[in-house]
Formats: structure tokens, sequence, C-alpha cells
């Protein structure tokens, strides 16, 4: 399951160098914040593929002494400290623009401004599907945060493109609106991550669908007379699960236990769970 994943977050990596080093260039070149706030953008990205990619590695490492359970709130970690750190970097782009719209900048627009803009929308709605693609189908939060980063950056630079045909048709100002649009999207890209990625780290429980589920498959074990308590919560990005089932008095100890297990592999098949604590109840 790691290859794909580190399949998608090493080509993220590479995309995202290659789209920094032409918005920078571009952008010293056209003296654009516009354009210059989107090569930031990419830097950004730049760290935070880094970042998953490292975090990837990580938690498909195997359980240790120090990790009994794993390594897999590796990727929630990365992902919660690149919004931190976009956050940070979107603030410094609205004090940037805010100067720019007080006192325009003289700006260079040319066809590479208008080239680079354009092939980074067109990279991005292609990075966004595949990446929405690996991270469903292999759960990965990480992948995820990604998809979510890169249709926002889709939006950014349509907005950076409109912002740059409006300083070429006459309206300097709007050179510093881009800068803030921009800077909008990086923030609301940080909030969007750390939000998804708060619930693993504060250990959220399941959600009803999945305790349904749960408890559909608990009862359907032969044995088990009912439930009388159920608890979930993320450990990394998957659940552990404690639950307690009820057996009759009268079955042997050894059944009980086998009636346990049963219920522990069925919960487990779930791609959602890691871990499943059975206590059983003799009634």
């Amino acid at each position: 399951m790691a290859e794909p994943l580190k399949r998608a977050t090493t080509l993220a990596l590479f995309l995202n160098i290659i789209l920094f080093l032409l918005k920078l260039t571009v952008g010293i070149i056209s003296n654009s914040l516009t354009v210059i706030s989107e090569a930031i953008n990419s830097s950004t990205d730049i760290i935070s593929s880094l970042a998953i990619k490292y975090s990837v590695r990580i938690s498909s490492m195997k359980p240790d002494d120090q990790h009994q359970f794993g390594h897999t709130a590796a990727q929630p970690i990365a992902t919660f400290i690149v919004a931190v750190f976009a956050g940070v970097l979107g603030l410094d782009i609205v004090q940037e623009s805010v100067k720019r719209i007080i006192t325009p900048a003289n700006i260079n627009i040319s066809l590479p401004v208008y080239l680079v803009l354009g092939v980074t929308i067109l990279t991005k709605l292609i990075m966004n599907r595949y990446q929405i693609h690996i991270g469903k189908k292999y759960n990965s939060t990480a992948v995820r945060a990604q998809s979510v980063d890169s249709i926002n950056d889709v939006m950014a630079s349509s907005l950076a493109l409109i912002g740059v045909i409006g300083v070429q048709i006459g309206y300097p100002r709007i050179d510093g609106i881009g800068g803030l649009l921009v800077a909008f999207f990086i923030l609301r890209s940080g909030y969007e991550i750390a939000k998804e990625n708060i619930g693993y780290l504060m250990g959220k429980a399941a959600d009803q669908n999945l305790i349904m589920e749960i408890t559909s498959r608990a009862l359907k074990v032969d044995g088990v007379e009912g439930l009388n308590d159920l608890r979930s919560h993320y450990v990394g990005d998957k659940f552990h699960i404690e639950i307690h089932i009820e057996v009759k008095r009268s079955v042997s100890t050894k059944d009980s236990h086998d009636i346990g297990k049963q219920v522990q592999y069925a919960i487990e098949a779930l791609p959602e769970i890691r871990k499943v604590f059975v206590h059983i109840d003799p009634v």
C-alpha cells in the first residue's frame, strides 16, 4: 500500500518544485506581487510535499517497542504542521499586498506570465484528481490534504490570472488585490487541512454510520447476545474500538474467547479500523 502513496507524494514534490522555479523567475522579471505570491504558495507546496512524503514513509513503518500500535499518527502531525506554516505565509502575503494596494509598483506583464499561470492551473487540476483517487483508495489523510491544497491552488492561480489581466489593461492596484486573493486561498487551504487533521490528533470518535456497521458485524457473530458498550477514537488516521459483547453465562471460557476473537476479526476487516478490543460480559 505504501508504494502508490510514495509515488503520489514524489510526483507532487517534483511538480511543485518546477512550478515554484517557473513562478519565481517570471515573478521577479515582471515584478508582479500576484505572481510572486503564487511562487510563495508553491514554496509552501514544496515544504508540504516534503513533510507529507516523509510522514508517509514513517507511517508505513512496522510497530516497534516505542510505538506498539504503529506510526500512523505521522501523517496527521505532518499535515497539521503544514497548515500552520501556510497560515504564517498567508498573513505575510496579506501585509505585502496591502502595501502594493496603497503604493502600486511598476509591473511588466508579458506572455510568460500568462503561460506560467495557465500551466499551473492545468497541472494542479490533474494533480487534484489523481490525489483524490489515491487518497480515497488508500485512506491517506496526507494525500487527501494535498488534494485540497491543489484545488485551492487552481482557484488562487485563476484569480492571479484575472489580476494580471487587470494590471495589463491599466489597473495597477489589482496586482495587490490579486496578492490578497492568493493569500486568502493559502489561508483557506491551511484552515481546511488543520480542521480535518485536528480530529485525528484529538482522538475523535467514529461517525454514526461506521458505528452502525461495527454493531451490525458484531451482532452477526454466532453466540453474541447483545452489546452494552462501544467506544471509538482515532489513533493516527485509523480507529481503535473498544466493544463489550454479551455472551450467555453457560458458555465455556474457551468458547467465549473464540466468540470474542470472531467479533474482533469481523470488525478489523473494515478499512477504517486499526485495532479492536473486545470485552466479554456473561449474561
